[in-house]
């Protein structure tokens, strides 16, 4: 049964191409309260959430290390003195917040367990390596931080995002039971599974359409390629788009599919 008062979704306020209405918090429970993604470092973002939560954090989790969901939680994790719970990067790769380091390492099927309810942690990498979703099991909730967004893809980039990882772990949700998405952009999605699925199709159509264009214009760069495999999306949002299409071809060269020439940065389909 979902309460509306058991999870409370906060959204700060840095509004973004990439953070579309901004990052969302999420607060969980009523007297032992878990803080789910601080958020940037925003003072009055992080004031509200104390505010919010009238002293009862008791927790605070983080869904990845980028610097628009965790920074926040050194700041208040001090200054509550609660325990910081995520994983890190085995490699660092410029994109994260490196003031995150957490005092409880977590893994896959790792169960955070309260008086009032108990969160599932399933281990997600694509977007990230050491992306987390988080299943509030009574509320039949799962907190996908960037793993699933309300309103947009996400962007998958190597080197750390794999395109391969991220189609896994989509799947991998679909063994989960749960009845609500709370994404990490973006109101709440009533419709999960039909989320997923969108989302799977939707990876696997650009693939195809890599494949399409690459046969058409081979071998070709990236920056060609992109004009292409993306004609359907603004092109000012081209640069962004060259991060995912990286990570398709990647995974196609992984597949044996295509096939990278270092001499002159072109792709092309594999004989």
């Amino acid at each position: 049964m979902i309460s509306e008062q058991m999870i409370k979704r906060i959204p700060a306020s840095n509004s973004s191409i990439f953070t579309g209405p901004g990052t969302n918090s999420y607060l969980i429970g009523k007297d032992d309260l878990t803080l789910v993604d601080p958020g940037p470092k925003i003072k009055k973002h992080l004031e509200n959430l104390e505010k919010l939560a009238e002293g009862k954090i008791k927790r605070i989790l983080v869904t990845h290390t980028h610097r628009d969901h965790s920074p926040g939680a050194k700041v208040l994790g001090e200054r509550l003195g609660v325990p910081l719970m995520g994983r890190l990067l085995k490699k660092d790769d410029s994109l994260q917040d490196k003031t995150f380091q957490p005092d409880q390492v977590l893994s896959h099927g790792d169960l955070i367990k309260t008086n009032e309810y108990t969160i599932e942690v399933v281990h997600t990498p694509g977007h990230a390596s050491n992306h987390l979703c988080y299943l509030v099991q009574e509320e039949e909730t799962m907190l996908t931080g960037d793993h699933i967004m309300n309103g947009s893809t996400v962007v998958i980039a190597p080197p750390d995002g794999d395109m391969q990882d991220y189609l896994d772990s989509l799947e991998l949700l679909r063994e989960y039971q749960f009845s609500r998405i709370g994404p990490g952009h973006g109101d709440f999605l009533n419709n999960p599974m039909e989320a997923v699925n969108w989302i799977i199709d939707h990876r696997i159509g650009r693939e195809n359409k890599v494949l399409e264009k690459l046969s058409l214009i081979s071998p070709a760069t990236i920056e060609a390629l992109v004009k292409e495999v993306y004609d359907d999306v603004d092109k000012n949002l081209h640069p962004i788009a060259l991060w995912s299409l990286e990570a398709h071809l990647l995974k196609l060269k992984n597949d044996g599919r295509a096939l990278f020439d270092s001499s002159d940065n072109t792709w092309v389909i594999k004989p």
